[in-house]
Order: C-alpha cells, then sequence, then structure tokens
C-alpha cells in the first residue's frame, strides 16, 4: 500500500513509519519543517512538507493522490495555545479528510483522544479543555463523512516504554497508559483490516496479542 500520515514527525508517525516501511508498504509524511525530513528519511518514509495549518485543498489532495490510505497523526503538541489546538487538531483534520475525499483515498485513520466525546469537566486545563474540544469536533466531522472508511483511534496516556503487542481494544476501555510503539502497531494493523471502518475504538495495554484484538474489533 501506499499510506500518507499527517504529521508524519510525530513520535507515533515515526514509529508508525518505520513499521509500514519494514513491512514493504509505500509511505509518505507530510512535515511542516524542512529540517525533519531526515528523520523521515531514517525512518524510511519519504518526506512531504505541507504546513496544514497554512495550505490549500488543492495543494493536499496532490500529496494524497495515489495513497490506497490517509492517517492523521498530526497535532499542536505541548506548550501550544489554544488557537493552535483549533487549527491543528479540529482545521487540519477536516482539511485532510476533505483532501482524502477529494483525491479518492477511502480508509482514513485518526489518532485522537480519549474523553473528545464529551464536554471537559470545570476543572480541567483550559488548553487540555481546548484540545478534547477540537479533537472531538475533528471526529464528528469525520464521521459524518460516507466517502471515506473512517477509523478512530482513542490511545490512553502515551508512555515511551518498550512495546508489549499486548493490548485492550474496543468502544470503552478505561483510562490506563500504553505505549507508543504499541499505538503504532495497532494502527498499523487497522489499515490492514477494513471491517474496522466506521468504528470508534479505545486502546491501554492490555493482555490480547495485537493481531488478535484487532480481529476482534472488527467481527464486533
Amino acid at each position: 500500500m501506499r499510506i500518507v500520515i499527517a504529521g508524519g514527525h510525530g513520535q507515533i508517525a515515526l514509529r508508525l513509519e518505520r513499521l509500514l516501511a519494514g513491512r514493504g508498504d509505500e509511505v509518505a509524511g507530510i512535515i511542516r519543517r524542512p529540517e525533519q525530513a531526515g528523520d523521515l528519511l531514517a525512518a524510511g518514509a519519504e518526506p512531504v512538507v505541507c504546513d496544514l495549518e497554512h495550505a490549500s485543498l488543492a495543494e493536499v489532495a496532490q500529496h494524497l493522490e495515489g495513497a490506497d490510505a490517509a492517517v492523521f497523526a498530526a497535532g499542536a503538541g505541548p506548550g501550544s495555545g489554544v488557537g493552535r489546538k483549533q487549527t491543528v487538531d479540529h482545521a487540519a483534520a477536516v482539511l485532510f479528510a476533505d483532501a482524502a475525499e477529494r483525491a479518492g483515498v477511502r480508509r482514513f485513520i485518526v489518532v485522537s483522544a480519549m474523553g473528545a466525546d464529551r464536554e471537559p469537566s470545570a476543572d480541567t486545563d483550559p488548553v487540555f479543555a481546548a484540545y478534547l474540544r477540537a479533537k472531538g469536533a475533528a471526529d464528528a466531522d469525520v464521521r459524518a463523512r460516507s466517502a471515506l472508511d473512517w477509523t478512530i483511534l482513542r490511545p490512553g496516556r502515551l508512555t515511551d516504554d518498550p512495546g508489549t503487542d499486548l493490548v485492550t481494544l474496543a468502544e470503552s476501555t478505561g483510562r490506563a497508559e500504553v505505549t507508543r510503539q504499541d499505538v503504532a502497531a495497532v494502527l498499523a494493523a487497522l489499515l490492514d483490516e477494513p471491517a474496522t471502518a466506521g468504528r470508534t475504538l479505545e486502546l491501554i495495554g492490555g493482555t490480547t496479542p495485537i493481531a488478535e484484538a484487532v480481529r476482534a474489533a472488527a467481527a464486533r
């Protein structure tokens, strides 16, 4: 497959690029800064410089031409303010989905966040609350699209521990940790399982091998 990943320099994206390239897929990562290109090349991915906060629909769609799948793994990241949660976590996700539709790319996976469907509690940090609202709005937009075979993945608290290949993947898992490596491995498995289209799935560490967990999610 040819897979295009938005947020190609992110910690999950780089791990996913290594996995996909290692199994023989062709993978491109959309990055904002040219100096990030070397890290993508080292991961086996083609770097594509495109600022999703300012790019046109036609430009992004051009980068998606000929792809078999698209993964939105971009995020404003730690240290960004409320405004960039809206322009990256929401608006860029919508733009990427619009571009996928225009380019005829049906398989579309979003890396979202737990709690994105609920209004944050009153004591939630304002920036984190803005992040959850932006993710929730983006997810709602994607889920309304019949032209995309979408899957939304909502990982628990991310760690940099080594991957375990053991997870819990379900519509509701409760809150717990999951390694970034295991998130990347689940994303790779989801790309191979079209029967998970139309599903919003939470992901935490667990006791089920990833391949088995994805098969079970597809069967529900």
